[in-house]
């Protein structure tokens, strides 16, 4: 059974692919508003550093380990055979489970030329799949004057396409704030799927999976692009790992074994 275990302030579910389309299968048809968040270390530390997007998470339905940085130290924490749960994978776990329950999607972030790319892709892989919508917003920041209005007029086209699940490519942290502004008002499953849009339509190169599977999927996509995202790597990634390191430190000095330990040795 999925729980949520805590990683530095942020609580991460234990779940799998399957677990998770599951549970998004039960929150559609009982046609619950909700939102669904991939979290990686970008995500927790944002979360560390923002209290309002950590309470935004603690909203969330489901937040799965997506990076493996968190897989590992869930592992660490008792859940021996967590798995990741990456957000471009899960979004093609739900098309393949959605063609086969004639469950309706929206694609709504990224760009026009990658929405009608990535349309075609997934009917390519998914012919059964229904693509109620599709929407890439014009770019706007969250304190923007018209972003109530842009938002109300999103949600308005989103319901009347009868989409039961909406993937959100907007990026981190907007796609959860965006996420968390729209579900009391849109009866919809949500999912946030940072730059699985760009990948599934081809216009951006994903890390070799070996990469992915030692955490090295952070150096790959630095090394394209640098400028944007050295501040997301060079900074959060170590902060990460002392944040994580402390914790860990705590838990295992509470151990009622290591407390034994200790006293012995005084």
């Amino acid at each position: 059974m999925s729980q949520r275990i805590s990683i530095i302030n942020v609580g991460i579910d234990t779940t799998s692919y399957v677990d998770t389309c599951d549970r998004i299968a039960s929150l559609v048809q009982q046609e619950t508003p909700s939102y669904i968040v991939a979290a990686n270390v970008h995500v927790v530390m944002t979360a560390y550093w923002h209290q309002d997007y950590r309470q935004v998470l603690e909203r969330a339905n489901i937040v799965t380990p997506d990076g493996m940085p968190l897989v590992w130290g869930l592992r660490s924490l008792g859940v021996k055979e967590q798995r990741r749960v990456y957000g471009p994978d899960l979004m093609l776990a739900w098309c393949d489970r959605a063609a086969q329950e004639n469950i309706p999607i929206y694609l709504f972030g990224a760009t026009f030329e990658t929405l009608n790319k990535l349309e075609q892709k997934l009917k390519l892989r998914f012919p059964e799949l229904a693509i109620a919508g599709k929407h890439a917003p014009p770019y706007f920041e969250l304190d923007d004057p018209n972003f109530e209005e842009q938002l109300a007029e999103d949600i308005e086209t989103i319901s009347k396409s009868g989409a039961k699940v909406v993937f959100v490519a907007l990026g981190c942290p907007k796609q959860e704030f965006w996420m968390s502004q729209a579900q009391p008002r849109l009866a919809a499953v949500m999912i946030g799927v940072g730059a699985a849009f760009d990948f599934h339509s081809g216009q951006v190169s994903q890390a070799p999976r070996w990469m992915m599977a030692i955490g090295l999927e952070w150096l790959y996509r630095f090394t394209q692009e640098p400028m944007r995202l050295w501040q997301r790597y060079l900074i959060n990634n170590p902060c990460f790992v002392v944040l994580f390191g402390i914790q860990h430190l705590q838990r295992i000095f509470k151990s009622p074994k290591t407390k034994g330990d200790v006293k012995r040795l005084l």
